[in-house]
């Protein structure tokens, strides 16, 4: 069931999802087309009050150089073009639109909750559009000691993982509660020397070594990069039980950006409830992805 509010069909919708849902199935990219349709929405700046698309978000924007070439965005042109097919088989449906389903099946398809997803988004028209780089938020300080940056549409730019955290997506309009679950999307997938700066080359979890899918199939995959969890094709709420599990491997990450959800006294309520019930997890995720992929985005009205 599709709620839509453009000119594209429901048919049209449903045949995207059909498309996306066996790139994924043959693929296992569920972690980078969420990471995709993330950073489309995390330029978003909620004090921006000028005319669409000029606050960012979800607009398709980051298909366009410069955003696709972002430092933040290393890796990402890959997932664009894993779903140009869906573009050339459904035009109707926005580049916007496809990058949010992907995001939203990846997750339902790995176990996760179902997100009560709107489509019908219009596409941001060309390079113009793109918001300025220095908007998403970095897990480790720079050679500076100091987290973001000055750049971007509002200075991210702060000593501590938790202020820095605050920074960016407050800038979005999200609170403490939507920051701790969407943290926990960290259940999945790896982070890379070449794209973040961040994680090993390989480690036990990532070498090639068997994944187990939520499908219980055996998931094909190029091996490389540190995993935050060992089931990372898997979305569950481990993320929340392994970072504050001292005898977790230490070949699983750890970042500073993690461990502040269970240092700071305002994140540490929500970790630990999501540390302690996937079902609490699961509905604060829900709601959060849902309005993460909707910041910024302008909604067709059906003709």
């Amino acid at each position: 069931s599709f709620s839509t509010s453009l000119d594209v069909s429901k048919k049209d919708l449903e045949g995207a999802q059909t498309m996306i849902d066996k790139i994924i199935d043959d693929t296992n990219a569920n972690p980078v087309f969420v990471r995709l349709a993330w950073h489309d929405s995390g330029t978003f700046d909620v004090n921006v009050e000028k005319e669409w698309p000029a606050s960012g978000g979800a607009i398709g924007s980051i298909r366009f150089d410069p955003e696709i070439n972002h430092g933040a965005n290393a890796g990402l042109s890959g997932a664009v073009k894993l779903l140009e097919p869906v573009k050339e088989s459904f035009p109707d449906v926005s580049f916007a639109d496809i990058f949010q389903m992907a995001s939203a099946r990846s997750i339902e398809l790995a176990g996760g909750p179902k997100i009560d997803m709107k489509y019908g988004r219009v596409d941001a028209s060309g390079p113009e559009n793109c918001s300025a780089e220095g908007n998403l938020p970095d897990a480790e300080p720079g050679p500076d000691g100091k987290y973001g940056g000055p750049g971007g549409s509002a200075s991210t730019e702060d000593k501590t993982p938790n202020g820095h955290l605050r920074k960016v997506f407050y800038r979005m309009g999200l609170n403490d509660e939507e920051i701790v679950a969407l943290s926990g999307a960290h259940s999945f997938g790896r982070a890379y020397k070449d794209r973040s700066g961040l994680g090993a080359e390989k480690t036990k979890f990532t070498d090639g070594s068997k994944q187990i899918r939520a499908d219980g199939k055996e998931a094909k995959y190029n091996p490389g990069g540190s995993a935050w969890t060992k089931n990372w094709l898997v979305f569950d709420n481990s993320y929340f039980t392994t970072i504050p599990d001292e005898s977790a491997d230490p070949e699983l990450l750890k970042l500073s950006t993690d461990k502040t959800l269970f240092g700071d006294e305002d994140f540490k309520p929500f970790a630990e409830k999501f540390r302690d019930s996937q079902d609490e997890f699961f509905a604060s995720y829900a709601k959060a992805h849902k309005k993460l992929s909707e910041l910024g985005s302008k909604f067709e009205a059906v003709e």
